[in-house]
């Protein structure tokens, strides 16, 4: 097959689509001599994919087309041309934000989570009215849907309309290499590793949560936010500076995907309150480096954290700060939390999703594709607590 993978969503490498995008690109390198693979990716991103240099063909977008709006015309009209050109059978587009409406080739798309139908102001009012609207009329034009949870598929099926036969429930996996444990001694921290977006990522709360955690301890525990700034970013930044306890907070910005695990490793407990999330990478990253989590049930959380984190219902601020003051008085259920945490994780494997994703564009073209890994196993029997 001839397969086109679309990469301008992935906002300079500082996006959890991004990793999507970069292990998924990266698992699929050992199946470019039986496929081959062109990808799309902007002017300024390419050195990002020097990895995939040698076995794939990297096709340039002009930085004219990096803003949204501009990026979504591209994506109506250029690309598909290209699509035309290069003689594609499918193309794979990794957000529901640049789904096609032509059909230059068999479509295969990617949709993480449905949240504008879930958090009230998530975004501006373009985006919440794409999300809701137009991506619905564009996922039924899509051959394929490849959907990164139960929970997702549940609400494409519902919002969307989409039949289960379309949907394909593949999970994310992890970097297994970067993300390991260590033997350090970590720090009395609470980390939480998320863009700075207001209301969505929960950050107020959480710093309620932490501030009725200090008074009712006076511990010196602290709190770290590690993310770029985004959407309400000011929302976050006034509560950090009106709390009591600011001096306990720090912010980061963002943090490069080689310092991210030692990180992971400096914090003895790892705070994921977002209200919802289409999968929930962070509290499995911080797993796999043996790192306890707390997280939130929104969205596809508890399906992810499974038994393995200390869940809280999403915006329930009094039950955050209650679970970190138990957390971190108890080391002895930190250590077992750590354990099991560590044998979760070790579920998410990225060479797999790379490998059923491969299925999902052979279907998409009418084959039946086989790997390497035939072995069939329900996702859901497997991660669902």
């Amino acid at each position: 097959m001839k397969i086109g993978i679309s990469s301008s969503v992935i906002q300079r490498g500082r996006t959890g689509i991004a990793q999507y995008v970069f292990n998924l690109v990266r698992e699929l390198l050992p199946y470019a001599a039986e496929h081959e693979f062109v990808l799309f990716a902007l002017e300024e991103d390419i050195p990002l994919f020097d990895f995939a240099r040698d076995s794939m063909r990297i096709v340039a977008v002009p930085e004219k087309h990096r803003p949204a709006a501009r990026n979504i015309l591209w994506h109506q009209t250029a690309l598909p041309r290209l699509c035309r050109e290069h003689r594609l059978d499918v193309l794979h587009i990794p957000s529901y934000r640049r789904m096609l409406w032509p059909h230059p080739c068999r479509l295969v798309a990617t949709i993480h989570d449905l949240a504008p139908f879930h958090v009230a102001n998530k975004y501006d009012w373009k985006r919440m009215l794409y999300g809701r609207i137009v991506a619905r009329r564009l996922a039924h034009r899509q051959h394929e849907i490849i959907v990164i949870s139960q929970n997702t598929a549940r609400d494409v099926k519902k919002y969307f309309g989409i039949p289960g036969r379309k949907l394909n429930v593949i999970y994310n996996g992890l970097n297994h290499q970067a993300f390991r444990p260590d033997t350090g001694a970590p720090r009395n921290i609470f980390l939480y590793v998320a863009r700075l977006e207001h209301p969505g990522k929960n950050h107020v709360g959480l710093i309620d949560a932490f501030n009725h955690f200090k008074a009712a301890t006076h511990s010196d525990w602290q709190l770290v936010f590690a993310g770029s700034k985004w959407s309400g970013a000011e929302h976050i930044e006034r509560a950090m500076l009106k709390s009591p306890y600011g001096r306990d907070i720090r912010w980061t910005g963002f943090v490069p995907d080689a310092d991210l695990p030692a990180l992971y490793r400096s914090a003895a407990m790892f705070v994921y309150p977002s209200l919802y999330e289409g999968f929930g990478l962070p509290p499995l990253e911080a797993m796999a480096c043996g790192v306890p989590v707390i997280c939130s049930t929104g969205g596809a959380l508890r399906e992810m954290a499974g038994k393995a984190a200390a869940l809280v219902e999403a915006g329930d601020t009094a039950g955050l700060a209650a679970q970190m003051a138990r957390l971190a008085a108890d080391p002895a259920l930190r250590a077992s939390m750590r354990e099991t945490g560590l044998a979760h994780a070790a579920n998410f494997q990225w060479r797999k999703t790379a490998e059923e994703t491969l299925q999902v564009y052979g279907r998409a073209c009418g084959n039946n594709l086989t790997t390497e890994n035939t072995e069939s196993t329900e996702t859901e029997e497997l991660y669902t607590p």
